[in-house]
């Protein structure tokens, strides 16, 4: 079954949606417990499609996002679905699969279909993979395009305390305060009147979305009893890349 197929027959199977809610109450129950996870800024939460952007700090910056009120599709690798259980689980959960062997252009499309055809947010990492350091590294552009292809808003999501409550190389979750802070939506970049997006417009829009998500990185960690301490005017790129 193409990515496509699955991700409307997702959309089309009550099951899944009961199945997500379950799965979402008891991740949600573990995080609260365990975690203390509170999130501040749930009236900014848009109705209807848009493109969710938080920062990568964590492997369980994902299933977190359980703590949100809305329900949230996320891209997997495809290969995935060839195990029945694993595909069945994460088209629960609000995945749908890309090809990694055709790059970044398949996600794209796949997401571009899911955002055109739904009303649930899709969830971009616009950092790319797990990053470490206290600096939003520079953004993919991958966020804003999606946003402007299909003229929904961005909403930036700093996440405090994951890395704490999961560091690399970990292998359990330790019990350390964790808090997500939702932004105000962000407008798309424009379209022409050829319905053409403007590299420049794009840029711009990726570089707000990076100091927004700073901002809210920043005041989560606080929440936290964490600071991110650096030198504002230094490279992000400085700090370690993740895998």
């Amino acid at each position: 079954m193409g990515a496509r197929n699955l991700a409307l027959d997702q959309k089309t199977h009550w099951y899944n949606r009961l199945m997500y809610r379950l799965l979402k109450y008891l991740l949600w129950g573990v995080f609260k417990i365990w975690n203390r996870v509170t999130v501040e800024g749930s009236e900014n939460i848009p109705d209807g499609a848009c493109v969710w952007a938080p920062n990568h700090r964590s492997y369980i910056d994902t299933p977190l996002q359980a703590s949100i009120p809305r329900r949230l599709r996320f891209m997997g690798k495809e290969s995935v679905w060839n195990n029945r259980f694993f595909g069945w689980l994460f088209t629960t959960i609000g995945c749908f699969p890309v090809s990694r062997g055709s790059a970044d252009r398949a996600a794209l499309m796949t997401a571009l279909s899911v955002l055109e055809n739904g009303n649930d947010p899709v969830v971009a990492f616009p950092e790319g993979e797990r990053k470490d350091g206290p600096r939003i590294f520079p953004l993919f552009d991958g966020a804003a395009y999606l946003a402007a292809k299909t003229q929904v808003p961005i909403v930036p999501v700093g996440i405090g305390g994951t890395a704490e409550a999961m560091p690399r190389g970990a292998k359990f979750l330790y019990p350390k305060r964790v808090h997500v802070i939702i932004g105000k939506p962000m407008a798309p970049p424009p379209l022409n009147e050829k319905g053409r997006l403007s590299r420049n417009d794009v840029r711009e829009t990726t570089e707000r979305l990076r100091e927004e998500i700073q901002e809210l990185f920043d005041r989560a960690q606080v929440v936290c009893g964490l600071l991110n301490e650096y030198d504002p005017a230094s490279d992000p790129t400085e700090n370690k890349l993740s895998e």
